[in-house]
């Protein structure tokens, strides 16, 4: 439905949800989608295009919804295309969104929900919590009474649940590791801020 050199050119932006993100996600979701038995080309459609709305510019112009904003773009990128495979990448794509949106339902909306969510955990989650704190001014560890975020308070409130929001069977066995490791390492951090380590 869509190559991956076509969809290089809808993203501008680098950093945590540049096109690298989008390429760790389709690795994922093409292991979780052939173990799952999902629709492939569903699945590397609604990945290559799930985050086509996150820019600068739709921010400033008061988009929150990036995951409803990018299926409005994916449908018109994908016109001409059988008008129901068109629907399951737009479906995959307003469901991807952790916080809010509809719940993925669909088996290939699941599969892009399990990759988008598993590369915000293990080493590379860490890694983008730190690198977007960085972009965004925020502390390494932030203290109790600090009103600012940072990327322990991103682990606590976001990253340490993504496992409990596996939906598939492969996710969830891929979670698991990266949780452990997440959780590791985070102990470790702590330990070493407070001197004991």
């Amino acid at each position: 439905m869509i190559r991956i050199e076509d969809a290089r050119r809808y993203y501008s932006e680098t950093g945590v949800h540049g096109f690298d993100h989008v390429l760790r996600v389709l690795a994922l979701a093409e292991r979780i989608a052939r173990a799952e038995g999902a629709d492939l080309e569903i699945v590397r459609a609604a990945v290559l295009l799930h985050d086509i709305a996150r820019s600068v510019e739709d921010e400033e112009a008061g988009q929150q919804d990036h995951a409803a904003l990018a299926a409005e773009r994916a449908r018109v990128i994908l016109h001409g295309h059988p008008p129901e495979r068109v629907e399951a990448v737009c479906q995959a794509i307003r469901s991807h969104r952790f916080r809010s949106g509809p719940p993925p339902e669909m088996l290939e909306a699941r599969v892009v929900f399990d990759a988008d969510k598993l590369d915000a955990m293990g080493a590379i989650g860490i890694a983008r919590a730190f690198a977007y704190a960085g972009q965004h001014g925020q502390p390494l560890i932030s203290q109790p009474d600090e009103a600012r975020h940072g990327p322990v308070d991103e682990f606590r409130q976001k990253l340490a649940l993504l496992r409990e929001r596996m939906t598939t069977a492969t996710g969830r066995a891929l979670a698991e590791e990266r949780h452990a490791f997440m959780e590791a390492f985070f102990e470790r951090l702590a330990a070493e801020a407070r001197g004991d380590a």
